[in-house]
């Protein structure tokens, strides 16, 4: 049996890490591929702000899961002590005695082995599979390939590898400011974002094209020009422009679900629903798509505030939730008598074009025979208090 080890900390994994395994599986003939997540790194500490040792094993196996024969393991993760490789393979070779162990390390790592931890047990026991991404690396894989097998029998193979220009380093570099989501896998860059891991904020595109997926296709334009408008609202009254956009991507996310998937998703995440909740349908989906924006994109407080107040407002709202009120009432695809005037309210004076929103609410409810939702009323309440406006 042929196996390979491929360990690091894949802090997180990327797309270069996965066409290699692949490569290497190929060129190999491996049977199975291990990819070991490293616990506690004995050559350099993890860097500030990276995943838990849990988290960062989660997402080795998300990364890699559609790698044929292959299997992540946590022999590492579970000892509190530095991992080193020789004993990492010796553990290896109990599991799979008479197995051929691939130790596959890249050109840097491969140039060192001498130097690690019982080198000259490991080397005895493995067969270094080392990555070649550059022309100048065969000479001195050569070299050191000779070396190794004249001072310790040691044969090397070497996999020519297509070169992915990324690194996990430079990944981490990448997520904060919304880019990188083409250098891991989906279900990874999902993962990461989910969670915020490496302070992530999501790729614009990449949310609005799950956003998008989440809706009926003809209120798409609605949300894109709710975007939009909030973007120019959040200029105007200086709230956050990330918030204000990641708000009104998500704002409608569950509106096309009926009153029994809304009412679902709410009770598992303990959202009381109340007992007006057949009368006010169309109002729980800005409580389910805030629960869901959390869930599965992992937004913050403020943003998760104003999509749940964004249909009946609520007392003491954020300039953010206001802003994120408003581009749903006026934004370019809405029409109707008297938008025009709370377009020009919201320009001019936030609060009082917030009263006349939750008036027109209030008046188009009861023409429809709705009873409006108590929030509403208290939202009104509380920014006539404030003195400004009406």
């Amino acid at each position: 049996m042929k196996i390979g080890v491929f360990g690091g900390t894949f802090n997180p994994p990327h797309i270069g890490h996965i066409s290699s395994s692949e490569e290497a599986a190929g060129r190999l003939g491996l049977d199975i591929l291990i990819i070991v997540q490293a616990g506690v790194p004995p050559h350099k500490p993890l860097p500030d702000g990276s995943p838990s040792a849990e988290m960062r094993l989660q997402l080795a196996r998300i990364a890699f899961e559609d790698v044929a024969d292959t299997v992540v393991s946590d022999i590492e993760i579970k000892s509190d002590k530095p991992g080193y490789t020789a004993h990492t393979v010796a553990r290896i070779k109990q599991d799979y005695p008479g197995a051929q162990i691939h130790l596959l390390v890249g050109t840097d790592m491969y140039l060192t082995l001498e130097t690690w931890k019982d080198s000259e047990k490991l080397l005895k026991t493995v067969t270094p599979a080392v990555f070649s991404r550059h022309a100048g690396d065969a000479g001195r894989i050569a070299d050191y390939s000779l070396f190794l097998n004249k001072r310790y029998g040691t044969k090397t193979e070497t996999i020519e590898n297509r070169v992915v220009d990324i690194s996990s380093s430079r990944l981490r570099d990448m997520l904060p400011n919304r880019e990188g989501a083409g250098y891991t896998t989906d279900t990874t860059y999902s993962y990461i974002i989910k969670n915020r891991l490496y302070d992530a904020k999501p790729d614009w595109d990449w949310l609005r094209e799950r956003a998008y997926s989440m809706l009926n296709p003809t209120r798409v334009p609605h949300v894109a020009g709710c975007e939009e408008e909030a973007l120019r609202l959040a200029r105007r009254w200086g709230v956050d422009l990330d918030d204000a956009r990641e708000a009104a991507i998500l704002h409608d996310i569950t509106k096309k679900l009926v009153l029994e998937e809304n009412v679902k998703i709410l009770e598992e995440y303990g959202i009381p629903v109340g007992k007006l909740a057949f009368a006010e349908e169309k109002l729980l989906h800005s409580k389910s798509g805030a629960v869901l924006a959390k869930t599965l994109f992992g937004v913050s407080g403020e943003v998760y505030d104003a999509i749940m107040s964004h249909t009946t407002g609520k007392p003491g709202m954020s300039d953010l939730d206001k802003v994120i009120y408003l581009a749903d009432y006026i934004e370019p695809e809405r029409d109707f008598p008297g938008i025009e005037d709370l377009r020009a309210a919201a320009y001019n004076d936030i609060n009082n074009a917030m009263i006349m929103g939750l008036e027109m609410s209030v008046q188009d409810m009861r023409e429809r025979g709705i009873t409006p939702n108590r929030a509403t009323f208290d939202a009104l309440n509380d920014i006539r208090i404030e003195g400004i406006g009406v």
